[in-house]
């Protein structure tokens, strides 16, 4: 009996999501099981389904791409995650690997592309899109591995979390609402993640936002 590939299908855009669905559907090996296009619920989507694989967006509201596979890499070992993303800068090749993933593949790469790479990570490989080359993966990580500490490295998990949310506008409120915290919790992280990262305003967290690649640069 063929054993199936289990994959989650992480983009905040419902149409690209189907065009994904679809792609992996007509391989008998492989399995969609689920799809999800908001960041803080692909991490709990991921931990309740175990999937082999997640191909994950990253931009994504809620909570990022980059901060979505570092979450699933401590809370689902075993899930391996291919980036699909429109961003070809080696900043965010690093970061993605950096954070965990296994596999960086570009969106306008063609259908096939996709498929070999969630192959070659379930095969235990990396990959990378052309024009990334497979032979820059070691150098990439290498890099990664020995680049100077970022302050958002000092940021805790729920630091990282309100940090996004905020920077999308949300009320301390809202984000103890969304991460299940009081308000005055909720605050209370703002005001940690803003002294670590030396901001002083709402518009410097967005600009810091932005930088980081947690939001769109067009926001």
């Amino acid at each position: 009996m063929l054993r199936r590939t289990t994959i989650i299908v992480a983009d905040d855009h419902p149409v690209v999501r189907e065009g994904v669905r679809t792609l992996l559907a007509r391989e008998a090996d492989l399995a969609v099981v689920g799809e999800e296009g908001d960041g803080l619920k692909v991490v709990e989507l991921v931990e309740r389904l175990r999937p082999n694989v997640l191909v994950l967006d990253l931009m994504l509201p809620g909570l990022n791409g980059l901060e979505v596979v570092r979450q699933v890499s401590k809370r689902s070992p075993h899930t391996r995650t291919v980036i699909l993303s429109m961003h070809a800068s080696e900043a965010y090749v690093l970061e993605a690997l950096r954070n965990g993933a296994a596999a960086y593949v570009l969106k306008d790469s063609g259908g096939a592309e996709l498929v070999k790479a969630v192959r070659d990570v379930v095969a235990g490989r990396r990959y990378l899109s052309a024009p990334l080359s497979d032979r820059a993966i070691d150098a990439y990580l290498e890099r990664a591995t020995n680049s100077p500490l970022d302050l958002y490295e000092t940021l805790t998990t729920r630091e990282r979390e309100v940090l996004q949310l905020a920077a999308e506008g949300s009320s301390a409120a809202q984000i103890g609402a969304r991460l299940s915290i009081s308000a005055r919790t909720a605050e209370t992280h703002r005001a940690n993640l803003m002294r670590k990262l030396g901001l002083q305003s709402q518009s410097e967290l967005i600009r810091y936002a932005m930088r980081q690649g947690l939001l769109p640069r067009d926001v």
